[in-house]
């Protein structure tokens, strides 16, 4: 008799989670497929839940970056079969409107229901070649895509992205894809640092000392863009200490007037762990004067266009056919593969930065 169960990694509470049964996802709706995940990532989205850092409640099933192999399909869906290999983006959309909110369960387990997947359902070429790169068009390789083209990047230019994490490492290859003429990444560890400096990024430590005095020693000036692939967790120089608009205000110091500002790190309105009241209430400070300044268009600034979430359709498609091309390999961001048994213990050290945790592809099936 076939189980009704399936494995998948929950969140518990803060700094816990547990890989525990719950019900096989079935079909809710004529345009849904079921997929069988084949790989789920665990981004540094996660973390902030992970954390207990967002308002997520305990039950929830963590992973929005998932793949697989379509089982099962609603009789509304017109573009896919059973068997196909899909991709899907974090953000659901329903393909009539902006967005289609859940909640929907995550894909960090063996099966995942996706709702409107004839929109939101990539398909990839069949078999297993490029699995660890296919994975990471769920998030952040468009994400980091994002965030170099919201800055206003133009090839020839420089560009200093704020962290090495996924994301900003996937910025800063986004850039030297796209051909910047140099590329300062800045973190604090050590890992990180060294994997931006083998794409041909100049790595900044900024535990050493204003990381803003150094890119300009660098660049003989300040960088014409900038990315913020931290967000709000952002911690002072010195390491230890957070101040969630460390790295705006790094970034209005560190790019050219009439240069550009990208801002796909994630901010959120209530923070239970925040340093402080306001930041609690998602309220941070910032040199406003300076960035009008500065700015090339206040107006267009002002309109949010430099800080938006990446919509990953939009690149998703043409960033798949670089990687079946051979012009793009992002997989070499990834630091470890698992099954899911060993995701509560790969969560620990990806949230620690030990042991070179820094991007994790979870295959809950197995087969790899």
């Amino acid at each position: 008799m076939a189980s009704h169960t399936m494995k998948a990694v929950n969140y518990v509470g803060p700094h816990k989670v547990e890989v525990q049964e719950v019900e096989i996802p079935k079909l809710e709706h004529p345009d849904d497929i079921i997929v069988k995940v084949t790989t789920a990532a665990i981004c540094g989205s996660d973390l902030h839940m992970y954390e207990g850092r967002t308002a997520a409640e305990p039950g929830i099933t963590f992973g929005h970056e998932n793949m697989g192999i379509v089982e099962e399909v609603g009789e509304g869906v017109t573009l896919l079969k059973k068997g196909d290999r899909v991709v899907m983006p974090f953000n659901v959309a329903d393909g009539r409107c902006y967005v289609a909110m859940g909640p929907y369960r995550g894909g960090q387990a063996q099966h995942i229901r996706v709702p409107y997947a004839d929109f939101n359902a990539l398909k990839l070429p069949a078999g297993k070649e490029n699995e660890a790169d296919f994975i990471l068009l769920a998030d952040i390789f468009p994400t980091g895509w994002h965030g170099v083209e919201i800055s206003g990047f133009r090839p020839g230019e420089s560009i200093a992205v704020f962290g090495a994490g996924p994301v900003g490492l996937m910025a800063a290859y986004s850039a030297v894809l796209r051909g910047a003429s140099q590329v300062y990444v800045i973190d604090r560890v050590s890992e990180r640092l060294k994997t931006a400096e083998r794409i041909g990024c100049i790595p900044i430590d900024f535990t050493l000392r204003d990381p803003v005095d150094q890119i300009i020693e660098y660049n003989g000036g300040m960088v014409d863009r900038s990315v913020d692939a931290v967000g709000y967790q952002a911690v002072g120089t010195g390491g230890s200490k957070e101040q969630p608009n460390i790295v705006l205000e790094n970034m209005i110091r560190v790019t050219r007037p009439c240069g550009g500002l990208g801002i796909p790190g994630l901010y959120v309105p209530s923070d239970p762990g925040a340093p402080d009241e306001a930041s609690a209430k998602g309220m941070i400070t910032l040199s406003f004067g300076k960035l009008f300044e500065k700015a090339r268009n206040p107006t267009s600034w002002l309109s949010g266009d430099f800080l938006t979430k990446c919509n990953v359709k939009a690149y998703n498609r043409f960033l798949r056919d670089l990687i079946i091309a051979g012009r793009a390999k992002p997989s070499f961001v990834v630091s470890h593969e698992i099954n899911i048994e060993e995701a509560v213990v790969a969560y620990e050290k990806f949230d620690k930065r030990l042991d070179g945790y820094t991007k994790v592809l979870i295959h809950p099936n197995g087969g790899f």
